[in-house]
């Protein structure tokens, strides 16, 4: 096939003009085999001899009944290092350059990464960085025998038949994929390099997890693209949730990594005999349950990344999104046993369409099952588990834009009592004013034992939008993208949500379903004013005095943390206490001329400690309009 009508860059072409040999792909199951190593074949390792180093085993590929399954030997590998961006232009950004980290140009590597791949026999494909008619035209070259990474990218972004390459298809992005550098220039770290030229945007992947580089690297790619054209694409799930009364209700969920994104487009999780499990208390041992005796139906949205493109908006005072990609990323790590979610489960077990599964513990010609998580050690669980699942194999599944009714945000929090006091004092939900829920995405705190990333000590901030890991410019441009879209979208509904912990009591993802069944019956009603309480901790904005779901009262410990006997107000405020001193901490950096007044403004509140009234004052919000 003449990969000249793919117009590659020049770098580009001289690799393909010099490598022994190049395969086009131009389907999923040609990727299929590849990543399997080759038609008829169920298993390969793949492997390179790097010098001083010798072979050295990136993964095991096995060929499975309902796709394909890899696995890293190295333990490491299994989750996204939070770290792993650098930018190596001298276009304006925050994040750590090439040079500053490894103290040269990044010129000489981009060079040698050519040759190498002009060494190796590749594989090339096609596809469109984000939505057709809003993303960019790109291609991916990378090793052939690194089939199962270009499988990812394909099921993610899609890929598009070599019949459908017109004249007019132009590359703007690129993505070159070379893992032995890993070893031989970044002690085996994972390292993605953004090279932003004028006319090109460059990505080396030297790494062959998909998360940084797959998905997040073209996540990188379109935040990039907004930040050029003044659009955001945002760091979260969304649903339209239709009620047993036949209302609908469209709730976009964002935050950091392990924040619920995913969940939030899961029934929740039932009891042998049905109950729904709001929570354990971790000193007592008290179980409370919640009976809902019919849940709403779901229709998925989005999974991770969703284009808030202007193309879409209605200009109605509610935002209008649409999803970023063709295939979701779905970390399954909480199904640990058969039963637990019937509908993923089947979903991945009894495929449609080929998916592709990682860190998940199959053997060729098996079956791969969601919940035979790959052990980092014995008996220990890894805690990222993943499978890539098409879009068209979802139920139900929406594809037009959707309006958002109801935006809220995710936290990981830890337990909070009387003797460790944490930051877990986050009730079941919070409603926040906009200009609030602007400072919890500034914020975005990554919360308590992420899953997704090798850094889960402690709170720190995922940065702007939840997104900042994968954003190459500079996060004020961001936060001012992000500040209009809550100044200019009143009409929507912004709530807070932890998963976990609420005080001492043990929730896991339950607040956010049990949030997302009550929001979805009651729609955009307003609330009355005897129904709403302000929260002890101002930046927690309001709480439900009374919480009733299908006649069905939830116990005040979930809604009113500091009334927990475990926990009390003392402890309440020290958490409160710790809230502050982190959001304070945070909003310096975005405490700049660059930002817009009304973001001053904001920040100025939050470090007088303002009042919710004071925040509203700012943007005053009209959902119920």
């Amino acid at each position: 096939m003449d990969w000249h009508r793919y117009n590659p860059p020049e770098e580009a072409r001289r690799i393909l003009e010099a490598c022994p040999s190049v395969i086009i792909a131009s389907s999923v199951n040609e990727l299929i085999n590849m990543a399997c190593g080759g038609l008829g074949s169920n298993h390969t390792e793949v492997s390179y001899e790097i010098p001083d180093h010798g072979k050295v085993l990136e993964a095991t590929v096995s060929r499975v009944r309902n796709g394909v399954a890899a696995n890293y030997p190295e333990a490491y590998m299994r989750r996204r290092d939070p770290d792993c961006m650098v930018i190596a232009d001298d276009k304006p950004t925050d994040k750590p350059t090439f040079k500053e980290r490894y103290g040269e140009d990044f010129h000489m590597l981009r060079q040698a990464t050519f040759e190498w791949l002009k060494e190796q026999p590749l594989a090339m494909f096609a596809f469109t960085a984000g939505p057709k008619g809003m993303g960019s035209d790109a291609l991916c070259i990378a090793p052939a025998n690194a089939g199962f990474f270009a499988l990812g990218l394909a099921l993610l972004q899609g890929i598009i038949p070599a019949a459908e390459i017109t004249p007019d298809f132009h590359p703007t992005s690129i993505i070159y994929v070379a893992p032995t550098f890993r070893h031989t220039h970044f002690a085996g770290k994972q390292v993605v390099v953004h090279n932003r030229l004028d006319d090109l945007h460059e990505m080396f992947s030297y790494n062959l997890y998909p998360g940084p580089s797959a998905k997040k690297g073209v996540y990188g790619m379109l935040l990039n693209q907004g930040e050029r054209e003044g659009w955001v694409t945002t760091h979260c799930s969304a649903v339209r949730v239709v009620t047993p009364y036949d209302n609908t209700v469209v709730i976009m969920h964002e935050g950091a990594s392990g924040g619920g994104k995913s969940e939030m487009l899961e029934q929740a999780h039932r009891e042998s005999d049905g109950r729904l499990l709001l929570g354990e208390n971790i000193v007592t041992g008290e179980k409370r349950y919640l009976e809902i005796p019919r849940t709403c139906d779901l229709n998925p949205v989005a999974d991770d990344m969703a284009v808030c493109h202007p193309a879409i908006q209605k200009n109605n005072g509610r935002l209008t999104i649409a999803d970023a990609e063709e295939a979701w990323f779905v970390r399954v790590n909480h199904i640990e046993h058969y039963g637990t979610d019937v509908h993923l489960e089947r979903l991945t077990a009894e495929a449609t369409m080929p998916m592709l599964f990682l860190n998940i513990d199959a053997v060729p010609r098996g079956r791969a099952l969601i919940w035979e998580h790959t052990e980092d050690a014995p008996g220990k669980r890894c805690p990222n588990p993943r499978v890539v699942i098409p879009r068209a194999a979802v139920p139900n599944i929406v594809n037009e834009p959707v309006r958002v009714d109801i935006r809220s945000f995710g936290v990981r929090t830890p337990p909070c009592t009387r003797e460790n006091p944490s930051y877990g004092i986050i009730g079941l939900f919070h409603l926040l004013p906009p200009a609030l829920a602007w400072l919890w995405r500034l914020t975005a705190p990554r919360g308590h034992e992420n899953p997704s990333i090798t850094d889960t000590s402690g709170m720190s901030s995922e940065g702007v939008g939840s997104y900042w890991p994968f954003a190459t410019g500079r996060k004020v441009d961001q936060a001012n993208l992000l500040l209009a879209q809550f100044r200019d979208n009143t009409r929507t509904r912004y709530i807070l949500c932890p998963n976990q912990y609420i005080g001492a009591w043990r929730v896991g993802f339950m607040p956010q379903w049990i949030t997302r069944e009550y929001m979805a019956r009651r729609g955009i009603a307003p609330f009355k004013p005897e129904q709403l309480r302000v929260s002890r901790c101002n930046l927690l904005g309001y709480r439900l005095h009374h919480l009733q779901v299908e006649g069905r009262m939830v116990t005040n410990y979930l809604t009113k943390v500091e009334i927990q006997p475990e926990v009390g107000e003392e402890a309440y405020d020290v958490g409160a206490k710790m809230l502050t001193d982190f959001f304070h901490k945070c909003l310096k950096e975005f405490y700049t001329d660059d930002l817009l007044p009304l973001g001053r403004q904001i920040i100025e509140c939050c470090f007088d400690g303002g009042s919710v009234a004071d925040y509203e004052a700012l943007i005053p919000s009209h959902p119920g309009d």
